[in-house]
């Protein structure tokens, strides 16, 4: 080609070079910033809970029993004496393990889906879509319920039910990203050089959708707490003793008039959660999808 060499492009190391850009970006996003400081500190704080809780979280004591927050029980105790403090940092643990494993598993389940639904297009696409529409038609959280409810309560039950409700618009997402990456000038140069379809997939299509699903993965870890926290309201989720926040809601219910920190304090926390993950979400958005402007 007249001693003319072409370089090959290099997706990857784009996607993830802007990935590793959000972190600088995000001090110019104050409001994410904050969410981000609340979600490491979440974080740490389940990590730490053997450590900072002030009591065992099943540590029953008759003489304490819903007693207001006090110095010796700084968010109350609840009606079996245990502290509400020491229940919600051991429950940080059940709480951040249901997000990032429910992430973890539809996060590549969705970008699979999406990506081979985009790229292949024909028959491919409309039988996976078609797929991925039957599930949306559902309510998630009523789906979730009935997965639940057939596969019986627990903490991995939980998850399992959130995550077959939780794929769909990863995959909605991620096809609609495939669409657009797999005319790009790039692409086309990768087929010139002989690359096959799971070569463009793996190195030159996924990458380039990543942004877009860390993005869509974080706002989705509040719908996460929130729906996690549903089921263990209801009974479906982490069984006691296990300080669950949706279970120990659930068990304050009767004390609201009287006794309203037994559920207020968990309420509190789902609240945090779910918000600071809905604030890093929109900040990534920011930072990390060019054709986002603000106003």
């Amino acid at each position: 080609m007249n001693g003319t060499t072409l370089s090959r492009p290099r997706p990857m190391a784009n996607a993830w070079g802007t990935l590793h850009s959000f972190f600088g970006e995000l001090r110019r996003e104050p409001l994410g910033f904050i969410g981000l400081m609340l979600i490491v500190a979440l974080i740490l704080v389940a990590i730490l809970a053997p450590w900072i809780a002030p009591y065992s979280p099943s540590r029953q004591s008759l003489s304490e029993v819903l007693q207001p927050p006090s110095v010796a029980h700084w968010m109350g105790t609840d009606e079996f004496g245990r502290d509400i403090l020491s229940r919600l940092i051991w429950g940080a643990q059940i709480t951040m393990r249901t997000v990032l494993s429910v992430t973890a598993i539809v996060g590549p389940i969705g970008l699979l889906i999406g990506v081979t639904a985009g790229y292949f297009g024909g028959r491919v696409d409309a039988v996976l879509m078609r797929i991925t529409d039957i599930v949306l038609s559902f309510p998630s959280l009523i789906l979730a319920l009935a997965f639940a409810a057939a596969l019986g309560a627990g903490l991995g039950t939980a998850i399992i039910a959130i995550s077959l409700t939780a794929w769909p618009p990863i995959a909605r997402l991620a096809r609609a990203e495939a669409l657009i990456v797999r005319n790009t000038d790039y692409v086309a140069a990768a087929r010139l050089y002989g690359a096959s379809n799971l070569r463009l997939l793996t190195l030159y299509i996924a990458p380039m959708c990543i942004p877009s699903v860390v993005v869509r993965l974080t706002l989705n870890m509040a719908t996460i707490t929130l729906t996690a926290a549903s089921l263990g309201f209801l009974g479906l989720g982490a069984q006691p003793p296990m300080p669950e926040w949706g279970a120990m809601i659930s068990a304050g219910r009767r004390f609201m008039l009287d006794q309203w920190w037994v559920a207020v304090m968990p309420g509190f926390a789902i609240l945090f959660t779910s918000l600071a993950f809905n604030v890093v979400g929109d900040a990534l958005r920011d930072v990390l999808d060019p054709r986002h402007t603000k106003n």
